[in-house]
């Protein structure tokens, strides 16, 4: 008979995510991909005490784990999950080995058998270019949307806010009416009551992004305000309602004064409208990359990309450039000719945009 679960490990484990949780402040998501690797582990070695390691068992279940397929795709596990799973194996076993009652079973430097070789970490930790919806792919997707019924309406104000200011899923499900200022067109994302990013509380203005967008943001806080008469503190998204007919039949028939708990309703709205535009699936994230693929055409200095990157939440201009700023490889193919003419020459701005990015890498590293 298999034994379910070791309590030795489970209380260890318990502690290892404790640890991780309020001393190294990862989220809620974070601890679940390193429970996730520490079972899979555990199934490897039919829940084998952690005492009992052996770094033959990394080398085991690292050999294993390049066999398991992904059960989304059926395909073999990528060499970024490999690495990821690896990685937070590692983390364990090398806290591990400083516990009490673990110290004289386990040596820190086991834990390096967890390792990929350089080659697979290298493909595991190259960026790839990820695809991102253009302005004119969202306003089109937009231009299709219906507006006629409270639902609809919401729907359409959703996609365009998320353009509008590049906020994160889990805080648009979060954000209420008073945290949005039309007059100086611009959300306070009050990590208080907003579920932003590292629990930080910052100010987002509207992005450029074109007046149709922003007048669909403002008919639909007016909407809630002056016509369903919704106050403050109420949700600017509210959940959907859902009663059944006399047939016991479930149906949507209104809006809820109820925040969703999570993002995943606003990624089935992002799914169904894009789907309906006879577009490919683009994820509300993938937004913040296209307002920061926007950026670098529009920001014509050091100061002004520092405030469009603040605008997107980031205290390092650098997140911008490296986590969302990669260019297009038409667009590096124009700036590089562009470099060549005798028309571009002359970039007041360089040195100013070099000095700056230089200072932001000097603090990063300090």
């Amino acid at each position: 008979m298999m034994v379910k679960h070791n309590p030795n490990n489970e209380r260890i484990k318990r502690n290892y995510l404790r640890f991780l949780k309020e001393s190294r402040g990862q989220d809620e998501s974070s601890l679940d991909a390193v429970a996730m690797a520490l079972s899979r582990f555990e199934m490897y070695t039919k829940q084998r005490d952690f005492k009992k390691f052996h770094y033959e068992l990394a080398i085991g279940f690292k050999n294993d784990l390049t066999k398991q397929n992904s059960k989304q795709s059926g395909k073999a596990l990528s060499k970024s999950t490999l690495n990821t799973t690896l990685r937070h194996l590692k983390g364990f076993f090398q806290w591990l080995a400083m516990q009490n009652g673990y110290r004289s079973f386990l040596t820190y430097t086991d834990a390096d058998y967890f390792n990929l070789s350089e080659k697979d970490t290298r493909i595991a930790t190259t960026n790839h270019a990820k695809p991102v919806p253009t302005i004119e792919q969202i306003k089109h997707v937009l231009d299709t949307m219906p507006s006629s019924t409270d639902i609809e309406q919401r729907n359409k104000a959703l996609i365009a806010f998320t353009l509008l200011t590049g906020a994160r899923d889990n805080a648009i499900a979060s954000i209420k009416l008073k945290h949005v200022n039309l007059d100086e067109g611009r959300v306070y994302q009050d990590a208080r009551e907003v579920n932003t990013k590292f629990s930080k509380s910052f100010e987002t203005f509207f992005f450029p992004v074109g007046d149709e967008v922003h007048q669909i943001v403002i008919d639909w806080v007016n909407h809630l305000q002056s016509k369903l008469l919704w106050g403050n503190d109420d949700p600017l998204f509210p959940k959907t309602e859902i009663t059944s007919d006399k047939d016991q039949r479930f149906k949507a028939t209104g809006l809820l004064r109820e925040h969703w708990s999570n993002a995943t309703p606003i990624r089935k709205i992002f799914r169904k409208a894009f789907t309906n535009a006879d577009l490919p699936y683009f994820n509300p994230h993938s937004f913040r990359n296209t307002l920061s693929r926007l950026g670098q055409r529009t920001c014509s200095t050091a100061e002004s990309f520092k405030a469009w990157s603040q605008n997107l939440g980031h205290a390092n201009v650098l997140t911008t450039f490296t986590s969302y700023g990669e260019v297009q490889v038409e667009r590096q193919g124009e700036l590089i000719r562009g470099l060549a003419s005798t028309e571009n020459t002359h970039q007041p701005d360089v040195k100013e945009l070099a000095k700056a990015i230089a200072y932001e890498m000097k603090n990063s590293v300090n």
